[in-house]
This record gives C-alpha cells, sequence and structure tokens, in this order.
C-alpha cells in the first residue's frame, strides 16, 4: 500500500490531467471542424482560426506532458495492485506533433484526428487511473 499522502498528490495530478485533455479534446474537435472547411476551400481565415485552435490544444498538451512527468514521479513512490502503470512514454513529446510546415490541409485534418484519438485514449486511461488510486485510497 502506497503513502496516503502520495496517493492524495497522484488524485490530484490526475483531476488537472483529466481537466487539461478535455480542453485539448476541444481545442482539437474545434480544428478538426475547421480543417473539413478547410478542405473544402476555406481560405486563410479558416486556416488562422484552425491554427489558433492548435496552438491552443499544443499548449494543453506542453501542461499535460508536464503533469504526466509529476505524476510518473508520484506514482513511482506508490505500490498498485497488478503493477498498473500509465505507460505514457509516447506522449512525452506529443505537444511537439503539430507544426509541420507545407502540409496540406487533407493530411493536417488527419493529423488533428489522430490526435484527437491519443487525447481521448490517454483520459481513458486517466480515469482508470483515478478509479484504481481511489480504491487504495
Amino acid at each position: 500500500m502506497g503513502d496516503i499522502t502520495q496517493v492524495n498528490q497522484a488524485l490530484i495530478l490526475t483531476d488537472q490531467l483529466i481537466s487539461e485533455l478535455d480542453q485539448a479534446e476541444r481545442q482539437l474537435s474545434s480544428a478538426r471542424n475547421w480543417g473539413f472547411l478547410d478542405v473544402l476551400g476555406g481560405g486563410f481565415i479558416v486556416d488562422l482560426i484552425k491554427h489558433s485552435k492548435l496552438s491552443n490544444a499544443k499548449s494543453s498538451m506542453d501542461r499535460v506532458n508536464y503533469l504526466l512527468q509529476e505524476l510518473k514521479r508520484v506514482l513511482g513512490g506508490i505500490s498498485m495492485a497488478g503493477d498498473y502503470s500509465m505507460n505514457v512514454g509516447g506522449f512525452e513529446t506529443f505537444a511537439d506533433f503539430f507544426f509541420d510546415s507545407g502540409i496540406v490541409d487533407v493530411y493536417m485534418t488527419a493529423k488533428i484526428m489522430s490526435s484527437l484519438n491519443e487525447v481521448r485514449n490517454l483520459k481513458n486511461r486517466c480515469y482508470e487511473l483515478r478509479s484504481r488510486l481511489s480504491n487504495i485510497r
């Protein structure tokens, strides 16, 4: 059984992660919608709005990356049944994913949709972790 203070810290970090992932999901969903419009010939204004949404999502993912590092540090001191781990290695550079120059609109929209799926998967894992942490508290 892990130290109750560490479990509480991990729960707080998990809640913060879920909140940031919600924000990133909203921004990516909006960027995806603007991306669809862009594929249909949206033009300069649509591009600006889409990239603004992506910039906001990137800011959220920067915070997610920081929170994941903190959570891994705290979880290192907590023993959990079944040796559960977040397995978040692939998300550590996730925030660098967005702004490749010269990407065509269709490819960019596909990347946004892929990112949205990854954010949703990570959020689901956070909910699972939160449940497990609550059970050992």
